[in-house]
């Protein structure tokens, strides 16, 4: 007799749910880092930007010290140094003329590795979600693409620091390879001095004296190679921080202790945007109570931001938004706890389905918030002067009378704004190119030399009426005689 055997009927999942798997199924952090790419590819052959003063200056100084020539940190309102940027500038100097857009692309892709990284350090924290939401926060906060379309090193140094917090994130007392990269940044900017120093205390209690004296090395060596590159250079290792905060002085940026306070709320408002700040706060206090140990790296990281933020302003230094950058990001990765922490909890509780419908609710209002609130505009105006602006410089000063003129004296700039790009475009020492408004140079333009003036409003505005400017450093000087004129600028000479 033959056997019967039975089965229970299978019974195929509803279309709607096998769709659903498949789109979960989907590599998104694969997708959105292939996306967040395409974006900074597009971006920089659309908005042909040149990098700001300061990194302008690194790429000098670079071409200066693979020249042999003395750096000139002296120069007229010249920016701080940064040991690491200038190394790179050396690198990049030896590119010639395309340094300076190499330079931009470098910043692009380190605004990729950074949102990449801010998806690692919130997801490994919290859940995949969290990341993916914590970075598209981050893309959505356009002063942090903008700083990189400018060639800002705070996007690097950012970059570095959050891979820092992952490779901590994921394996606790890392070591050796947190304090590299720690101490990479700590070459870009002075704030990660204090991060390196608390990361040293955190690491050193139960290592051997071996291990001990491995990572002060690494710990000293930002501020130690910092300030003998100042004493090689001026002969002051303190030349960074007293020229800072003189120059911070003397351009009305010095607020001191007190404004650090109100400056902290103004300026994380400025660039989280003040629902994302509220959805901060919620996530550290929801993170907290559901994981406080998993809370531990990123709130550290904040409060160190702030620590930092506050030690600039008692030193003196200018207050301003950018050293709030580093707690900007992690308040992103609170309000991405508020949006997407819900994953954290058990399917099917009542708690994570309402928890998750308001979170649809608040990005919806989010989204809202943004598309009546921000003029992309005027993100597009920026963007589109900054290339201009150069292309016409360069326009002016490639001119056929300006060029021999060159041989009569100094390029004259009206003040300092100029100077880094005009050194760079025709490649002159730091006498070469001098600022009107330098008292040190009172009395000598009438010697002699070319004259750079705005041609249109917005190079006067942006260029010349700054940091107290003069209206009367766009007019020619006496004695001068038009020479050649671009869109923006135009110059005059004597000889």
């Amino acid at each position: 007799m033959e056997s019967a055997t039975l089965t229970r009927p299978r019974t195929e999942p509803p279309a709607r749910s096998r769709h659903g798997a498949r789109l979960l199924a989907l590599p998104w952090p694969l997708l959105g880092l292939i996306g967040v790419t395409a974006a900074a590819i597009f971006g920089f052959f659309w908005y042909p930007t040149y990098p700001n003063y300061d990194s302008v200056y690194s790429l000098v100084w670079g071409r200066e010290l693979l020249a042999g020539d003395q750096l000139s940190f002296e120069a007229f309102r010249a920016p701080t140094q940064h040991p690491l940027a200038i190394v790179f500038g050396a690198v990049l100097s030896v590119l010639g003329d395309g340094a300076d857009r190499v330079m931009i692309a470098a910043t692009f892709l380190s605004f990729v590795v950074l949102v990449a990284g801010i998806y690692r350090l919130a997801s490994r924290a919290f859940t995949p979600l969290v990341g993916f939401i914590a970075a598209g926060l981050l893309c959505s906060r356009f002063d942090f693409p903008f700083l990189a379309a400018r060639g800002y090193i705070d996007i690097p140094f950012l970059a570095l620091i959050v891979w820092a917090a992952v490779m901590e994130q994921e394996s606790r007392r890392r070591g050796t390879p947190v304090f590299v990269v720690l101490a990479l940044a700590a070459l870009l900017r002075p704030e990660a001095w204090l991060l390196i120093g608390l990361y040293f205390l955190w690491c050193a209690w139960p290592a051997d004296w071996t291990t001990r004296i491995r990572y002060a090395a690494f710990t000293a060596a930002g501020p130690v190679i910092w300030a003998a590159t100042d004493f090689a250079v001026t002969g002051d290792p303190l030349y960074s921080h007293t020229h800072t905060s003189g120059l911070a002085e003397e351009l009305g940026r010095a607020k001191g202790l007190s404004a650090v306070p109100s400056s902290t709320v103004d300026f994380l408002i400025r660039l989280d945007k003040l629902p994302v700040v509220l959805l901060g706060i919620a996530g550290l206090v929801i993170a907290a109570y559901i994981a406080p140990r998993r809370v531990v790296i990123p709130f550290s990281l904040f409060l160190a931001g702030l620590g930092t933020f506050a030690a600039v302003g008692i030193a003196g230094l200018s207050v301003i938004q950018r050293y709030l950058l580093v707690p900007s990001l992690m308040v992103m990765v609170f309000a991405a706890v508020a949006l997407g922490g819900f994953t954290m909890l058990r399917r099917g509780t009542l708690v994570r389905n309402v928890w998750m419908g308001a979170a649809i609710l608040a990005v919806v209002g989010g989204v809202a918030f943004t598309a009546t609130r921000v003029n992309l505009h005027v993100f597009e105006t920026e963007l589109e002067f900054r290339g201009d602006w150069r292309v016409g410089l360069e326009e002016v000063l490639a001119a056929p009378a300006v060029q021999a003129a060159l041989k009569c004296g100094p390029v004259w700039v009206p003040n300092h704004k100029l100077i880094p790009d005009v050194r760079w475009v025709l490649d002159r020492p730091r006498d070469g190119v001098l600022a009107r408004n330098d008292p040190a140079q009172e009395g000598r333009i009438a010697r002699g030399g070319v004259a750079i003036l705005p041609a249109n409003r917005s190079t006067l505005v942006r260029q010349v009426l700054v940091d107290r400017g003069d209206i009367r450093l766009a007019l020619p000087p006496e004695g001068y005689t038009f020479a050649a004129a671009s869109s923006m600028y135009g110059a005059y000479v004597r000889c």
